[in-house]
C-alpha cells in the first residue's frame, strides 16, 4: 500500500468534470473525451500501487490523462492511410469478388506527362519548403519526406511529442497554402 491514501471512491466526483473539460478542449470530440476520462480512470485503478505522492491525486490523474491523449493521437496518426483497401467497387457479379487493389495503375506506366508533372511537383515542394522557418522545415522533411518516427525526431531535435505535433502542423498548413499558391 502506498505511504499516502488515494481513493478511488471520489475520483468521479472530485476531479471527472476537470479531466472532461481538459480532454474535451484537447480531443474536440465529447464521446472521445469520455472515453478517454474512463480509460484514465480505469488505468490510475491499475497503477494505484505506483502512487508515491509526490504529487497530488489530481496532478497524478492528469499526468494519466496527458498520456492517453497522445496515444490517441498516436493512434489515429498511424492508421491515416492504412484504410483497408479490399472494397468491392463494382455491383456486377463478374467483378464480384475483385477489390481494388487489383485496379490500381501501374506505377512504371508512366507517361511523359505523369513524369513531367512529378517533376513539377517536386520542385514546388522543395521551393515551399525553402519557405519555412529551419525547425519547421527539418520537421517537415524528417516526417514527411524521410518518415522518421517521432520518437527519433525528438530525441534528435530535442523536443517533445506535442511540440513536434505542433511544429508539423503549422508546416503542413504552410506547405499546402505555398502549393496552392504556386503548383495547382
Amino acid at each position: 500500500m502506498p505511504n499516502h491514501e488515494i481513493n478511488p471512491n471520489k475520483w468521479i466526483d472530485l476531479y471527472s468534470d476537470y479531466l472532461f473539460n481538459y480532454t474535451v478542449t484537447r480531443v474536440s470530440d465529447r464521446d472521445i473525451a469520455q472515453d478517454l476520462v474512463q480509460d484514465t480512470f480505469l488505468a490510475a485503478l491499475k497503477s494505484m500501487k505506483n502512487f508515491k505522492g509526490e504529487a497530488s491525486e489530481r496532478t497524478w490523474l492528469i499526468s494519466i490523462l496527458k498520456r492517453k491523449i497522445i496515444d490517441h493521437y498516436r493512434k489515429i496518426n498511424s492508421n491515416k492511410g492504412k484504410a483497408e483497401v479490399r472494397i468491392a467497387y463494382n455491383d456486377d457479379s463478374e467483378s464480384e469478388g475483385d477489390w481494388l487493389e487489383e485496379r490500381v495503375a501501374d506505377p512504371f506506366d508512366k507517361t511523359a506527362e505523369d513524369t513531367m508533372q512529378n517533376e513539377e511537383l517536386g520542385d514546388a515542394i522543395l521551393n515551399c519548403l525553402s519557405k519555412l522557418p529551419e525547425k519547421q522545415a527539418e520537421v517537415f522533411r524528417m516526417k514527411t519526406i524521410e518518415g522518421y518516427e517521432t520518437e527519433v525526431i525528438c530525441n534528435e531535435l530535442n523536443i517533445t511529442a506535442s511540440n513536434l505535433w505542433v511544429i508539423i502542423h503549422r508546416a503542413r498548413t504552410a506547405m499546402a497554402e505555398c502549393l496552392k499558391e504556386n503548383w495547382f
